[in-house]
């Protein structure tokens, strides 16, 4: 398993690494590229935005050899529980909302139209035989033969997972870093979950194509990956989790994918509360806004590494918290929870001190210069040379 772990990942990171600088040039000519308009971007020079292409590439390469290769080899029955089918689904789902985004990327797609399409590419997966067909919360259960909820809450989570990772796709190499962290999360979940393997496989190529994406995405950044890239995040993320806890009817492995993501999950759902509140009516769900956790740190001071690097730390956390859960048990993953968050909350109460003397004395120094420079106006000088003499004395 760990020989085809291996080739996911370098056939994926290989050709995303190589094609990035071809969809940078392609973007550009086509004119999917991203001007700062709006109090929103954070970027101040126009970027191409079509990186997501490379990720795309580089995971269908990956995931068609592989799959293959291991049908041959007999690792893997395509047509074991319908696996082809499901696939197919995947691939159609993918081809819909790879559309929409493609065309927003370039011209520019209402947010109401782009829903539209997620929730058709969802419903066209769960038709494929991909869905959540287990739900337990505190004892209680849903029978799995109640298959209109299965299908709601699965095109729900699909849809929700794909538009939580667009929504958090705000800083230089943000939707990248937190879904490699995901996938490296959901990776070791699955090898101790014993998942099938082709969610494994899936996730590992997902990852190596977004470590060869990273480079070029990190700040600062020379590409966006675009709303057809972010989309596909949260499209896969959400179809490889399922795909991962199929046939385990744990509360704790159905609960581990929620954690993994709970990042973006959390952001989102914050967000559609904030602008219902706001706007007072369910349209302005759609509404964009600058309230994400990311505006909101660099509105605290935070530079786009130093915020990028903190919400990192937070997505490995969870992520950590959900591998500790399902290999030690609730008292061990409470423990570490709550030790990481001290450690957090008190680096984030050091960062905001230094940063509050650091301004402090930028005032400061910029008061003295004023200072220096109304003294100079008021004084009269000769020649040039007693005016540097002043200036070196003060």
């Amino acid at each position: 398993m760990w020989g085809d772990i291996a080739i996911a990942f370098m056939i994926a990171f290989a050709t995303a690494f190589m094609a990035t600088p071809y969809t940078i040039r392609f973007a550009k000519k086509v004119g999917a590229v991203d001007t700062p308009q709006d109090p929103r971007r954070i970027n101040k020079v126009t970027m191409p935005r079509l990186g997501g292409l490379a990720v795309i590439l580089g995971f269908f390469l990956s995931i068609a050899y592989l799959t293959i290769v291991l049908t041959i080899e007999k690792k893997i029955d395509i047509f074991q529980d319908n696996l082809y089918m499901k696939l197919i689904g995947f691939v159609l789902g993918e081809i819909v909302i790879g559309i929409v985004c493609f065309y927003d990327d370039i011209k520019g797609t209402p947010a109401i139209i782009k829903l539209i399409f997620q929730i058709i590419a969802a419903i066209i997966v769960v038709n494929f035989g991909i869905r959540i067909d287990f739900f337990e919360i505190g004892g209680f259960s849903i029978p799995m033969e109640n298959i209109l909820f299965y299908n709601i809450f699965s095109v729900l989570w699909i849809v929700g997972i794909t538009n939580a990772l667009n929504l958090i796709d705000g800083l230089d190499g943000l939707s990248t870093g937190i879904s490699i962290i995901s996938c490296i999360s959901l990776l070791i979940i699955f090898a101790l979950n014993d998942s099938p393997l082709i969610s494994i496989i899936l996730i590992t190529s997902l990852c190596g194509a977004l470590v060869g994406f990273l480079p070029y995405n990190f700040n600062p950044a020379k590409t966006f990956i675009g709303d057809t890239g972010s989309n596909f995040l949260g499209y896969c993320l959400s179809i490889i989790s399922i795909l991962g806890i199929a046939k385990t009817y744990t509360a704790i492995v159905v609960v581990a994918p929620i954690l993994v993501l709970a990042l973006p999950l959390f952001d989102t759902i914050f967000a559609v509360i904030r602008r219902i509140i706001k706007g007072k009516n369910l349209k302005a769900v759609i509404e964009p806004d600058a309230g994400h956790l990311h505006h909101k740190m660099i509105q605290k001071g935070f530079t786009q590494k130093q915020a990028v690097l903190t919400l990192y730390a937070f997505s490995a956390s969870f992520g950590m918290f959900a591998i500790i859960l399902l290999d030690s048990g609730i008292w061990k993953a409470l423990s570490f929870g709550i030790i990481m968050l001290v450690v957090i909350s008190m680096g984030y109460k050091e960062f905001v001190k230094q940063k509050l003397l650091s301004d402090d004395c930028e005032e400061k120094q910029i008061l003295n210069k004023e200072k220096i420079e109304d003294e100079n106006s008021n004084k009269n000088f000769d020649n040039i040379e007693d005016i540097e003499k002043y200036r070196k004395m003060n």
